[in-house]
């Protein structure tokens, strides 16, 4: 028996785990983008079936657009999750960059510091961070979510980039300072493009849970002038009487940025997860 006859049945069963993993993640996104689009009838009706005819709704749509300030929210959780995204990054890679480039005393301790950060839930600290906004004062402003998430997603950054960065030829940057570059100039034009995949796998995985989140916005930023698109979401939950119709589409239309980041980033995020895996 040849090898490619007997890993066959292998790659058949790695395949089949893979699209049933596949079918359960998507599932529930299908779901509610599926059921977005019908009446309120359709919804309890035959909730697993496709729109037809007698049950495709646009109301879902329209309360949201209409009647929800639904721009407004989108717009307070763009604006906080890309300056999050960009001051993780930022500070983030140049972190890494200097953990893995100057050797210091305590440089594997402080290695270690930062990567505690990533077992430690933020969210333990929610009285001492709601204590120390109201000191400062920015309570119900969009810099408290910012500063928040920019400290929630640097240990994640700085564990993944480090290493990454670890593995450019010391010869190149070596070669760079000969040449008069500055270790800025190293930083920004001779290692950071080498590390575009890490830096887009930081990005989506960072992405998700500060889009996605509820806890900070409806502690530290509540008011109606700084609600995000999740918080909106919760205007159309009562207690006796809740808009599914409304919550659906306001779930379907958040889905779509990150959607279209892994689109754009997709094969950056794969390139930067396999090389970690082969590294």
């Amino acid at each position: 028996m040849s090898l490619a006859t007997r890993s066959l049945p292998r790659t058949i069963g790695a395949h089949a785990i893979l699209l049933t993993y596949t079918a359960i993640a998507l599932f529930p996104v299908i779901l509610v983008v599926m059921n977005s689009f019908k009446s309120r009838a359709g919804i309890f009706g035959a909730p697993l079936t496709p729109p037809t005819p007698k049950t495709f709704d646009l109301i879902g749509y329209t309360t949201v657009i209409g009647q929800g300030d639904f721009i407004h929210y989108f717009q307070n959780s763009l604006v906080v999750t890309v300056a999050s995204l960009f001051f993780v990054l930022l500070f983030g890679a140049m972190a890494a960059f200097a953990l893995s480039e100057y050797r210091f005393r305590g440089n594997s301790l402080m290695g270690l510091y930062l990567a505690l950060g990533i077992m430690i839930p933020i969210r333990l600290g929610t009285v001492a961070i709601l204590q120390l906004m109201v000191a400062t004062g920015l309570v119900n402003t969009l810099t408290a979510l910012i500063l928040v998430y920019t400290a929630q997603g640097l240990p994640l950054a700085i564990f993944i980039l480090s290493e990454f960065m670890k593995q450019v030829s010391d010869d190149l940057k070596n070669a760079g300072r000969i040449d008069g570059l500055s270790e800025y100039t190293i930083f920004f034009r001779l290692v950071l493009p080498l590390v575009r995949p890490s830096m887009a796998t930081v990005a989506v995985f960072t992405m998700i849970p500060i889009w996605n989140d509820l806890w900070f916005p409806l502690i530290l930023a509540p008011s109606e002038e700084t609600k995000t698109v999740t918080l909106g979401a919760q205007l159309f939950l009562g207690q006796f009487v809740t808009n599914w119709n409304a919550i659906l589409a306001a779930l379907s239309l958040a889905i779509l940025p990150v959607l279209i980041l892994y689109v754009i980033f997709s094969r950056q995020l794969i390139r930067g997860i396999t090389s970690g895996a082969v590294k």
